[in-house]
This record gives C-alpha cells, sequence and structure tokens, in this order.
C-alpha cells in the first residue's frame, strides 16, 4: 500500500505556523578551533506532526546539524558560534544530550551503534533506563509491536543481528523514551531495497503516531518520497527548500542526487563516474 502523505506544506504557510517543533536559526558551527567552518547561516523548522527531510552530498553539513541539535556537538570536536536551537519554543543551547533527551529529543545515529554484546532486550533496556519501570514496559511493547522480528530476537545478541535488524533496533532504542522529535541519521545506509521500503514504511508509521521527524538521508528518493518538507543543503547553508514531492520532480535535484534526469539522461556525476572507470580500463594491461 502506498504511503500517503500531507505534502500542503509550502514556505508561505511554514512560515506563518504558530509553533515549530524545532527551529534552527542562523547556525554557525566550526570544527578545529574555528578553523573549519561546517555550517554557515544554517536555518531550518520542522512543523509539530512533520516529516522533514535534510540532503545534500557527504560533508554538506547534514549530520553536524543533528549533533548541534541532540547537543553532541561538542563531543565531536565543534562548536556553534552563532545561532539558536528552538525546541517547543525554548532555547536549549544550555541542556546537555540527556537534558535534550528528557525534553523529547532522541536520536538513531548513523551506522546503527547498537550495543554488540547486549541483548536486544538489554539494548531496549539501556535506551530506557531513566524512565519509571511501568512506563518502560509500556514503551517497549508499543515499540516491539511496530517491529515485531525485534520482539522474536529479544534474547540475541545484537551484535549478531543482520544489518535492517540493527538498524530497526536503534530505532527501536531511540522510541524507548517516547519522543517529540525523533532524528535519524541515515537509516537506509547499507540496506538492500527491501529493507529499505521497510524502513520508509516504519518512519511513516512512527510519524503517524505522532511523533515529528528530521530524517537525513543519502538515498534522496526515499528520503523525499516519506517527506511532507525537505532542505538541501549546499555550501554549508540552505540552497533550496520545498515539500516532498515538488523536490522530488525538480530537474536539478534529479540529476545531482537520483542520479538521472527528466529526459532520461545520466546525471553529471554518473558520467565522469563512467568516463573515470573507461579510462581506467583503457590504460588496464
Amino acid at each position: 500500500m502506498p504511503i500517503q502523505i500531507n505534502t500542503n506544506h509550502d514556505r508561505a504557510e511554514r512560515m506563518a505556523a504558530p509553533q515549530p517543533i524545532l527551529e534552527l536559526d542562523g547556525l554557525h558551527v566550526t570544527y578545529g578551533g574555528g578553523t573549519v567552518t561546517a555550517l554557515s547561516g544554517l536555518s531550518v523548522r520542522v512543523l509539530q506532526g512533520e516529516v522533514v527531510a535534510l540532503l545534500g552530498v557527504n560533508g554538506a553539513g547534514k549530520t553536524t546539524t543533528l549533533r548541534t541539535i541532540s547537543g553532541l556537538l561538542p563531543y565531536n570536536g565543534g562548536t556553534l558560534d552563532s545561532g539558536v536551537v528552538r525546541f517547543l519554543g525554548a532555547d536549549i543551547r544550555s541542556l546537555d544530550p540527556w537534558q535534550r533527551v528528557t525534553a523529547g529529543i532522541s536520536m538513531a545515529m548513523e551506522g546503527r551503534r547498537v550495543f554488540g554484546d547486549l541483548s536486544v532486550a538489554e539494548n531496549l533496556a539501556a535506551g530506557g533506563f531513566s524512565i519509571p519501570k511501568r512506563d518502560f514496559r509500556a514503551n517497549r511493547d508499543r515499540v516491539l509491536e511496530l517491529f515485531p522480528i525485534l520482539r522474536e530476537r529479544t534474547k540475541q545478541l545484537a551484535g549478531l543481528l543482520s544489518g535492517g535488524e540493527q538498524q530497526m533496533l536503534a530505532i527501536a532504542r531511540a522510541l524507548i523514551q517516547s519522543p517529540k522529535l525523533l532524528l535519524l541519521d541515515e537509516p537506509s545506509l547499507g540496506l538492500a531495497p527491501l529493507i529499505v521500503d521497510r524502513i520508509k514504511h516504519t518512519i511513516h508509521e512512527i510519524n503517524a503516531q505522532g511523533t515529528s521527524i528530521l530524517l537525513i538521508e543519502q538515498n534522496a528518493a526515499m528520503g523525499l518520497s516519506v517527506a511532507n518538507y525537505a532542505y538541501v543543503i549546499e555550501g554549508r547553508r540552505i540552497a533550496r527548500e520545498g515539500t516532498g514531492s515538488e523536490l522530488l520532480a525538480d530537474e536539478s535535484i534529479r540529476d545531482l542526487y537520483l542520479g538521472i534526469g527528466s529526459e532520461g539522461r545520466r546525471s553529471h556525476r554518473q558520467r565522469a563516474q563512467e568516463s573515470h572507470a573507461a579510462a581506467l580500463t583503457e590504460v588496464s594491461p
């Protein structure tokens, strides 16, 4: 069954929204004591109940954006030099990562990062150790309904799960806190197309249950197909924005991120890669 998303979120309507769940305003982030600029004036809004996708090539600043929101930036050598991070209308720059989790922000990091020598059940417990036992049990049951395969694997070591199952566990662990905002960093990375489709439907189900989502994706087709609204980072700031369907239909986006233009021609990147491969073949013995 195809995912149905509300795409009635044009820019004017979003700017007029009374209070976004998340607002990033003019973020300027550097690494290396200010020697490397990672973000330069980046501004993003996530409205209540939205799935928002953030696209960009490797090194554009997508993960830095999530680190800034989650409070992990200083632990990765970064500095927020200017700009504001507001969650539910409150400036959260002074909150540490755990305070941001208890405020309602959870993140499933890139690379899954499950505890491989712990069982599935223990991973889930680690994600919810700060909440009362009664709430944890209710949240765990709800999460296992969302990921039934994990219910079958509760006693299995997380390190022995397949890549797709580990990604489900990483998302499930982030959901144990019942966050208001879920940050997903490359959830489809390295997964087979069938599993990517399952993750996409899971994102829709999580959102349908009332959780707002900020999604970072290299798989632009997947990200845009599930997003109400999307932003494209170029030059360390937002270069383009629009509904997921608008950007999916944009030929320049299709050419750069999907590898094919609207008339079926190969992208600039793909043509360059093919030319490079042909040159290597010609000089091979």
